[in-house]
């Protein structure tokens, strides 16, 4: 009898895990429904993709990922999305992932060469790159990547004629238009590389580094109006741009608009409290717009970083001279002139001032 019900209870255990087992095998299986809502989620990685919202399509796509890492499809999908965003590690497992699946892939060598590049490893780039050349001679961002790592080399000439082949095949790719003007500006072709700058931002209105190299290019060109307007549409992506907003301080300093520097010097001072550059245009706009006594307390900030420094000293004695301090502007140039004793703008504030104190004494 105990025979016969261990004999019910083995045959009772294998007939579970028997069911056990199928339906692990169902669960595994996506269900009709799970697939309806895979398909789903694709397509709407796809309208984000289509949208260029990058973040958005990256949520979806890592999802997508976590069902099933092998789906090429959202590994071509996720692969554009992360190199967009610049998660150039992660670019760099999905192409290599990829690559697994398929080892003489292209397109995922190039991905896999663009993400070293991004990541300094730059002798490992140029050979995963040509491996994809090897492959695919007509491949866009293997010829992408060939110029940027050129770039990087210096290699100016072969960096031209590879941006020139780059936008041949691609041009829609602001990447290969940007790589060209950064070509140009080092045979000193500025506007060719405005006109290439141009085109990349056309391409893609949104790119950060095209707008801050054709604010540069104006700057050499003279042009400061219009890096004051480039510097707003880069603000207006990216209103923490350290770039953008240096850009526009030097622009309209050089134009004197006084009022506007010293909203934008302020801005920067906020994100970069130890730059003196910051603060001292963030004073020379106050001192521009007439409000001396504000730019006296910025000059003392300003002494507090760089106290050795015998321009913010002799600076702060004609802000004292303005304001009619002239005891104090005497004892604040005295200090300029003891850091610099051939520095003649202290020298001369102190005869000036210290000439209308004595004026003062005798009235």
């Amino acid at each position: 009898m105990d025979k016969e019900r261990a004999t019910y209870a083995n045959d009772e255990d294998a007939s579970h895990a028997s069911s056990a087992a199928k339906q692990n095998m169902i669960d595994s299986q996506p269900t009709q429904d799970t697939q309806g809502e895979l398909e789903q989620l694709r397509q709407q990685a796809q309208e984000y993709i289509q949208a260029k919202q990058w973040s958005l399509a990256s949520q979806i796509l890592k999802k997508l990922l976590d069902h099933n890492v092998h789906d090429e499809d959202t590994l071509r999908s996720a692969v554009l999305v992360f190199d967009v965003m610049g998660h150039y590690e992660f670019v760099l497992t999905l192409a290599e992932t990829l690559l697994d699946r398929e080892t003489n892939a292209a397109y995922a060598l190039a991905y896999k060469a663009r993400a070293l590049q991004k990541l300094d490893r730059l002798s490992e780039a140029t050979i995963a790159n040509d491996q994809a050349l090897l492959l695919d001679t007509n491949l866009p961002l293997a010829w992408i990547n060939r110029s940027g790592l050129q770039l990087l080399q210096q290699k100016f000439p072969e960096a031209l004629r590879n941006a020139q082949r780059a936008v041949e095949l691609a041009p829609d790719d602001a990447r290969a238009w940007a790589n060209l003007g950064i070509a140009l500006l080092n045979f000193n072709s500025l506007l060719d590389a405005l006109e290439a700058f141009n085109k990349s931002i056309a391409c893609d209105p949104t790119n950060l580094f095209s707008l801050k190299l054709k604010s540069e290019t104006l700057f050499k060109l003279g042009r400061l109006d219009e890096v004051v307007t480039i510097t707003r549409q880069t603000l207006a992506i990216d209103p923490i741009n350290v770039d953008a907003l240096t850009h526009a301080t030097r622009a309209l300093r050089s134009l004197e608009r006084y009022d506007l520097l010293q909203v934008t010097a302020k801005e920067l001072t906020v994100l970069e409290p130890k730059n003196h550059f910051a603060w001292e245009n963030y004073m020379r706009g106050l001192r521009g717009s007439g409000n001396f006594e504000a730019a006296n307390d910025v000059l003392d900030h300003l002494l507090e970083l760089d106290p050795s420094n015998f321009r913010f000293w002799t600076i702060k004695a004609d802000t004292l001279y303005r304001l009619q301090h002239y005891r104090e502007a005497v004892s604040i140039a005295d200090r300029a002139i003891f850091i610099n004793q051939d520095y003649p703008p202290a020298r001369r504030i102190r005869e000036r001032a210290l000439k209308l104190m004595y004026q003062r004494k005798k009235v």
